[in-house]
């Protein structure tokens, strides 16, 4: 398994990762971006690296430069990262050393991921679920090795960040769905300053006990002979048996937490003597020169790296840097959604409720798309969702397409990373608005920024639903609202119908757009159950209708006469908001517009300040908490950009700020809007 010329490479890479690192030091001026190194993690890194293939999937943290580079990347790739340069392979000057990204097919596959350490288990163990996914039901789709070999993903942690609880979401959905993943824990006894007595009550290999079908091992991470065989072994364990693994390996740390954090800070001599001790590199040295190589050929290649390291250096310095002009590009891949198409309201067709309305969406997508899936908690076979929003799908397309999940918002949310890096398109679902909070580390953190950061090469095509708002007693913890939220990341989508119609030609164009969107459907408008929202209800359009994101709805108009005469004005809102508005303007015929957003990121601004030009008065009518919310904002826009045409200021009208609804059906009316509350506010707004 392991012959000289194998021991030669590992040296020379090791060479080149020490080489690296001196050079950054030596240079802190020039290297002023944070940044780690792998000095002594080598070994365990580079006996990895060495063993993945094109196919497979890896994702290294933020000390893998040697895995980088065993796994075929060079030294001026990464420096052009470490300075943040313009033709940075992994981000385009964007993103931190060793913070890669790779789909050029040549080299291991490497989805974005974020410095949060641990934060990177549950999209790469996305990956793996597509992959079994693809082989069981999709193989033409899953790129394979030239003789059929099954590609492997390896997820990369520091110890430290094992326990984190997202890890274990992925270790529970791996093990129990049994997927064809490695979990590398490079284990160096320090989190930062944290001991490892201060940070944990077990190490990873005594953790992975208690994940039952979690095979795992053990290995010296700075000895490469056993860090090879170790990682062939357990490589060819995933690939045959297309099973879960943990390694743990035993590594020291050499070098400084990062180029911020210097290792004397904190660390006693007798600490950094002990961890030098082991060092990989002239234990790799005394491997070769016990095997017959000569110290003369050693220093040959050592004075080889040092050569291409300094020239590398040199080169990646000299490079440019990115146009500040770029600083925007990448947020988003255009969708191609760009018009309506399609009848709206068919002659002859039925109204629909809005849940029904979704509910068909997303049976003819599925339909049309067998990359789609559906998952989340209780959408599965028997209840088809808590609001029947995917009844009868498990029975219509199977088990391995629509399912349950387990308790687990991040992994719910965060999968999705792995599913679409592979070509699916995850349908998604978080119970409740309340419990999103719990998922919302891997929609920040890793969703929204994947697609800047990683150059435009992993857009995230997902579409998140997630049942909203409050109506009947339902409580403070199922009655929330996000919007605000979810609208202060930058990255996402934020989509929010109002009628059946628009619920099924949204939701069409969420799943086509190729960026992560987020579906907010309101419970109360589901089944039109509440008082004064019939309207919900529309015909439903056809197979073939779609909405773009973007587009604003003019819902209700006011007379010619009345705007000219300068009684009038304007409401903009959404969601429940659009029927308490109606409801209210009977109150003022003629005298009321009403404007339904649709979406809320992107947003249509040219309708909205056209209307507050044309009106002079504008209300934001919203069901959020009002102070600091999406609708204050919105309105200073309107006051910025309406300014000369306003009559009067831009009125805000919200719940009251409390830190949850009330349960109480009382309690929850003197909290939210009512229609007489808004009738009071339109007559305030028109002088009356």
């Amino acid at each position: 398994m392991l012959n000289t010329d194998i021991l030669l490479k590992a040296y020379r890479l090791m060479a080149t990762a020490k080489a690296m690192a001196e050079t950054y030091d030596a240079n802190r001026q020039i290297c002023k971006y944070v940044h780690s190194t792998s000095r002594g993690h080598e070994a365990i890194q580079i006996a990895t690296g060495l063993q993945l293939k094109h196919y497979d999937w890896v994702s290294p943290y933020y000390r893998d430069d040697s895995i980088m580079l065993s796994s075929g990347f060079t030294p001026y790739e990464l420096m052009l990262q470490l300075l943040a340069k313009k033709d940075d392979p992994f981000s385009g000057g964007r993103s931190y050393y060793c913070h890669p990204s790779n789909k050029d097919g040549k080299r291991p596959g490497i989805i974005h991921q974020s410095s949060a350490t641990g934060m990177q288990g549950i999209p790469t163990t996305g990956l793996a679920q597509a992959i079994q996914y693809l082989e069981k039901y999709n193989p033409d789709q899953l790129f394979k090795g030239e003789n059929g070999e099954a590609p492997v993903v390896v997820c990369s942690f520091g110890d430290n960040s094992i326990t984190e609880g997202e890890v274990s979401e992925a270790f529970q959905f791996a093990v129990l769905k049994q997927l064809p993943i490695i979990y590398l824990v490079q284990d160096n006894q320090w989190g930062i300053s944290v001991s490892v007595d201060e940070a944990r009550a077990m190490n990873a290999y005594e953790y992975a006990a208690g994940f039952k079908g979690l095979a795992r091992v053990q290995c010296d991470g700075s000895d490469f002979p056993q860090s090879y065989i170790t990682m062939a072994e357990v490589m060819d364990y995933v690939r045959r048996e297309r099973k879960p693994i943990l390694v743990h390996a035993t590594v020291p740390l050499l070098g400084h937490h990062t180029s911020g954090v210097r290792k004397e800070f904190y660390r006693s001599k007798e600490d950094l003597e002990k961890h030098g001790m082991d060092d990989p590199y002239p234990k790799l040295k005394t491997v070769l020169l016990n095997s017959g190589i000569s110290e003369d050929e050693l220093q040959a290649i050592e004075s080889s790296v040092a050569t291409e390291v300094a020239d590398a250096f040199a080169k990646a310095q000299a490079a440019p840097d990115p146009d500040p002009s770029s600083v925007a590009d990448h947020v988003f891949v255009p969708t191609p959604v760009k018009e309506e198409k399609g009848i709206r309201f068919p002659k002859g067709g039925e109204k629909t409720i809005m849940v029904d309305a979704a509910l068909h969406a997303v049976e003819e997508i599925m339909q049309d798309h067998r990359e789609a899936i559906l998952y989340g908690q209780d959408v599965g076979r028997r209840l088809g969702g808590v609001f029947r929003e995917a009844a009868t799908l498990a029975e219509k397309f199977g088990d391995h397409r629509v399912f349950n999940t387990a308790i687990q918002e991040a992994y719910i949310i965060g999968s999705t990373i792995g599913l679409s890096a592979l070509g699916m398109k995850p349908i998604v679902e978080v119970q409740f608005a309340d419990y999103i909070y719990p998922g919302l580390n891997q929609l920040v953190t890793e969703i929204s920024k994947s697609c800047y950061l990683s150059n435009g090469k992993f857009p995230i095509s997902m579409v998140l639903r997630v049942p909203i708002g409050a109506y009947g007693g339902g409580g403070p913890y199922h009655s929330g609202s996000i919007e605000s939220t979810l609208l202060t990341i930058k990255g996402i989508k934020v989509v929010y119908p109002s009628n059946a119609a628009d619920m099924k030609g949204l939701m069409k164009a969420a799943y086509h757009d190729p960026n992560p969107v987020v579906m907010l459907e309101h419970k109360g408008l589901y089944w039109s159950k509440v008082p004064g929202t019939e309207d919900a209800k529309t015909i439903e359009p056809p197979r073939d209708y779609i909405l773009p994101l973007g587009k604003g709805n003019i819902v209700l108009h006011a007379d010619a006469d009345k705007i000219k005469n300068g009684e009038s004005c304007c409401i903009v809102t959404y969601g429940m908001g659009v029927y308490w508005a109606k409801a209210a303007a009977q109150d003022f015929p003629g005298q009321v517009e009403i404007i339904d957003l649709r979406t809320l990121y992107p947003l249509d601004e040219e309708l909205i300040f056209e209307s507050g030009k044309k009106h002079g008065r504008v209300m934001v009518l919203t069901e959020e908490q009002q102070n600091n919310s999406f609708s204050e904002a919105l309105a200073l826009r309107i006051t910025n950009n309406c300014y000369h045409f306003l009559d009067t200021r831009v009125e805000v009208m919200g719940a009251l700020n409390l830190p949850a609804v009330p349960i109480n059906l009382a309690l929850e009316a003197a909290m939210l809007p009512t229609t007489d509350k808004v009738i009071e506010r339109i007559s305030k707004l028109l002088n009356y």
